[in-house]
């Protein structure tokens, strides 16, 4: 897919990412500083545009959304077919039921806008897990309240499924999070 990372931000700005409140400044600088991070950890093109696109359907932690899930074919035609699906998955977790099954096999997801529960294969589970990663680090790097209640138990999380994470991202956690 040859297109360029300004324009899935200008389009991600068309649709007020730079408006929306989010720790560390606005959903847009957020958004563009998780799919630094997937960069850094030597992510794919696919995963990084799903990073950079992760809240367009919004989340189980970011109730506001960009697009409905019912426009994903122009996500798709944006950032391709692959990065779409990664950003519908990651948009689409329960995290209250996929969270605690994260690390046996096979991972079941369970689908917050269908209910549907469904397995997951490892190259969505290592993307997903990416991007999960990037975005929490992001956030608790960016809200010390959030780092000081959740930081230690999602450290726990990565290192739970870290056989599914970048050495990068595992060792971010690891130097920010990790037992002192």
């Amino acid at each position: 897919m040859a297109i360029a990372r300004e324009q899935v931000e200008r389009f991600l700005r068309d649709l007020g990412a730079d408006g929306i409140p989010h720790p560390g400044g606005t959903l847009m600088t957020h958004l563009a500083r998780v799919a630094d991070l997937l960069a850094q950890w030597g992510a794919d093109t696919d995963v990084r545009y799903a990073g950079l696109c992760h809240a367009m359907y919004g989340t189980d932690g970011f109730d506001r959304s960009l697009l409905e899930v019912s426009e994903r074919a122009k996500l798709a035609a944006l950032i391709g077919s692959r990065a779409e699906e990664l950003v519908y998955l990651y948009g689409s977790c329960d995290r209250s039921a996929v969270y605690p099954r994260l690390g046996a096999t096979p991972t079941v997801f369970t689908d917050r806008f269908t209910g549907r529960e469904h397995d997951v294969d490892d190259a969505a589970l290592h993307a997903f897990l990416e991007i999960t990663a990037a975005n929490e680090f992001d956030v608790m790097v960016h809200n010390t309240e959030l780092a000081a209640m959740h930081g230690a138990s999602l450290y726990q999380l990565f290192a739970r499924v870290a056989d599914h994470l970048s050495p990068a991202a595992l060792q971010a956690w690891r130097n920010h999070f990790g037992p002192r």
